[in-house]
């Protein structure tokens, strides 16, 4: 009898093998390229397999992102982008999945989601990508633009506060908080290295400069600052202390605390109900509901949907 030849190792993808064919369609010089080629790079060191890899956005310029991998993707309404998310890996644990935002879809029109996502904690990525401004719709104040800020919206000058994503998703329990810069594509690789490998939901908020309504760059390059050594992720008063600095824009990972995930909780749930099947009735189920709705006096119908009993 002769032996099967072992099947052979696929080789391990590299950067340029999760590119899809769709060319990025951003303005030149947008950040969100170096996010999308760190993500790149991420996949190929983590060895992702694209037809178990799920991308999924939001709406705006950064939204655009699943259309240029190849893996699978979904782009949502504005703003839902973390129930998308979070309903796919309920759907299915086994996949790897990595929502992608901006600023505006993530803290405005989604912003009602977050807080909720982050405790409850789901196996997933979410990159946001935050420029201070709407750019898909030609330049209007955004969640994260600064008090005074002159827009089309805002021609006076913006009188909101600007929301600080990190410190509010801190509050809200996120299990893994880190920051990264656009221009420094190697060290925000690592960030979203560590992101995906992170058991429960982490959560990366990108500085991505938009050149076209509000260009960044000189702005956010001397305030930039690496987490010192002395930080410890593990300790949730350090990271708050990191995200209300006014003096410099803290990057790498400000928290990291590892704590019971969605799945672990819908897996046990599953398995209780599935323990309990035997007990369910349908039938006497449906005959209460008929019992409810037949006028006094009347006669219930037969049920003909599970073909129970009249």
């Amino acid at each position: 009898m002769t032996k099967k030849a072992p099947a052979k190792a696929k080789p391990a993808l590299k950067p340029k093998d999760y590119k899809s064919h769709t060319k990025p369609t951003w303005c030149p010089g947008c950040g969100d390229f170096g996010v999308l080629a760190s993500l790149f790079q991420a996949m190929s060191r983590l060895k992702l397999d694209p037809a178990n890899t799920l991308v999924v956005s939001g709406i705006g310029c950064s939204s655009r992102l699943p259309f240029f991998v190849k893996t699978y993707g979904f782009q949502t309404a504005h703003g839902r982008v973390l129930p998308v998310a979070i309903g796919a890996k309920i759907a299915n644990p086994d996949l790897t999945v990595i929502a992608v935002g901006g600023d505006g879809d993530g803290f405005s029109i989604g912003g009602g989601h977050l807080a909720h996502a982050v405790r409850r904690n789901p196996d997933i990525t979410y990159v946001v990508m935050d420029n201070n401004v709407y750019g898909l719709t030609k330049g209007q104040t955004s969640p994260t633009s600064p008090l005074g800020f002159k827009t089309k919206s805002t021609p006076y000058g913006s009188s909101d506060t600007p929301i600080n994503p990190m410190a509010w998703v801190l509050a809200s329990g996120v299990s893994f908080a880190a920051r990264g810069f656009s221009g420094n594509p190697k060290y925000l690789t690592d960030l979203i290295v560590q992101g995906i490998q992170h058991p429960g939901m982490a959560f990366i908020q990108t500085m991505s400069p938009c050149p076209t309504f509000y260009n960044t760059f000189d702005l956010w390059r001397p305030k930039l600052e690496e987490l010192p050594d002395s930080h410890d992720p593990g300790e949730l008063m350090q990271a708050m202390a990191q995200a209300f600095r006014d003096d410099a824009i803290p990057v790498g990972v400000l928290y990291n605390q590892v704590r019971p995930t969605l799945q672990s909780h819908t897996r046990v749930t599953n398995h209780s109900l599935k323990a309990s099947a035997h007990d369910f009735d349908p039938c006497a189920l449906l005959e209460s509901y008929r019992y409810l709705h037949t006028p006094a006096g009347g006669r219930a119908r037969p049920c003909r949907l599970l073909d129970c009993p009249s």
